[in-house]
């Protein structure tokens, strides 16, 4: 299944979302703890070789195809009703969604950010920004005088992104009297937000009853959360500090967007920093990185495993067995490589405690996938930190007794890829290795 990194009620995410509730697109959302926490999961290595900007939402298909800006995840989970079925509609599917990004997302953010505290309010810039919003209303409510939808008969793309771009504006500042000057645009948007579709990801959508107003209270309390995630950065970005402090005035001043809102999900969700997972165990007499070398550069039968039998400590490490619950969803083997590449790219920050040789038996639409992983302690590795959660419930885990002979023989196999693999039932196709 794909997987939506985000964090909690982002209208951006909303977007890809909706399409998928119409198009029937599977797909996983991954917005809180364990799967993923924002300030730190999109900090990873790993996150950051998917995705270089770090931002959310960002999109990993269970074939490794990643996307990352929320117009194209929605563009890509859509289907060609939404996308518009012929060369115009959708061309005018993406005039709106164009139309969002440009006239309504810039004066939205500088009325409705400071009401939520996450932006020093200015007069001045308000102000222009409710005469910018009116303007965009009016366009919609001319087009909309004849139409029930943007484009065509039907919701497409095109109502999706400029609902979920004007969701913030109708939930905290389009007042009764604000709003009444433009029936058709908000008949649209009450249509919108009352498909079962839009339901499924929104929930009940009410419309704002009194204009919210800037709270200063709130802005002061927000303030020291916001300068946490520049603490985080390493080397040169903390020293420029002051520098930053400066630049994001100069952003208060004008806003732009896409800045302040990933400024401000910093600002909500930004945790501390994680300590290391392994650091309450004793020092091991294990060596794993002289196992891994032994293991990639000598011959894996008559040294790597001698080698990794006779200094294992049982104490200190586990071996776990590890399967894929979901064998019936595997169709294509190099797609089903991927999800066990994708699972190692994810799981960057723990290969100095562990150790990994997983397979993928059989063929085409005929497969499995299991492994044999070595962690330092006794625990499942994965429950250690919240980094590392975002795969492992897809597999059935079995903690091995590492002086059992069904041990060895698995670690045999595992390690050497080749055996009879009984446990299986299916020929060896091929293996990835974690170290």
């Amino acid at each position: 299944v794909a997987t939506l990194y985000t964090y909690p009620e982002n209208w951006r995410a909303f977007k890809a979302q909706i399409a998928a509730q119409y198009s029937g697109a599977r797909l996983k959302v991954a917005s809180s703890s364990p799967a993923f926490t924002f300030g730190q999961t999109n900090r990873t290595p790993a996150f950051l070789n998917n995705f270089p900007l770090g931002k959310v939402p960002a999109y990993q298909g269970d074939d490794g195809f990643c996307l990352f800006e929320s117009n194209a995840i929605a563009h890509y989970l859509s289907n060609d009703a939404l996308r518009g079925a012929t060369p115009q509609a959708a061309a005018q599917v993406l005039q709106w969604v164009s139309f969002a990004d440009s006239e309504i997302i810039p004066p939205a953010s500088a009325w409705v950010f400071p009401t939520l505290g996450i932006m020093q309010f200015n007069k001045q810039a308000t102000e222009q920004a409710k005469e910018d919003v009116k303007r965009v209303l009016a366009v919609l409510n001319q087009h909309l005088n004849t139409r029930t939808f943007l484009v065509g008969e039907r919701v497409s793309l095109a109502d999706i992104t400029v609902a979920c771009s004007m969701l913030w504006l109708y939930k905290q500042v389009l007042e009764p009297s604000f709003r009444q000057s433009y029936p058709n645009a908000t008949r649209w948007f009450t249509t919108c937000v009352n498909q079962p579709q839009f339901k499924a990801v929104l929930g009940e959508v009410k419309l704002c009853e009194k204009m919210a107003q800037f709270d200063a209270k709130k802005f002061a309390d927000m303030q020291p959360k916001k300068e946490t995630p520049p603490k985080k950065e390493k080397g040169g970005k903390e020293a420029a500090k002051p520098q930053e402090k400066k630049e994001k005035k100069k952003e208060e001043k004008k806003p732009a967007p896409e800045e302040e809102m990933d400024d401000c999900d910093a600002a909500l969700a930004a945790e501390p920093k994680a300590k290391d997972p392994f650091a309450h165990l004793p020092k091991s007499s294990f060596v794993m990185d002289e196992f891994k070398r032994k293991y990639s550069n000598e011959d894996t039968m008559t040294v790597a495993i001698p080698h990794f039998w006779e200094h294992f400590d049982h104490e200190g490490y586990s071996i776990w067995y590890g399967q894929y619950k979901f064998p019936e969803e595997l169709t294509l083997t190099f797609k089903s490589c991927n999800l066990i590449t994708g699972m190692f790219q994810r799981l960057d920050k723990l290969r100095k405690n562990a150790f990994a040789s997983v397979i993928l038996f059989g063929t085409n639409n005929d497969s499995s996938i299991s492994g044999i992983w070595i962690f330092r302690g006794q625990d499942l590795a994965f429950t250690l930190s919240q980094d590392w959660q975002i795969d492992y419930e897809s597999y059935d885990w079995r903690k091995l007794d590492s002086k059992s002979e069904e041990c060895k023989t698995m670690v045999k196999e595992y390690f050497a890829w080749e055996g009879d693999f009984k446990h299986v039932g299916k020929a060896f196709n091929q293996g990835k290795i974690f170290k």
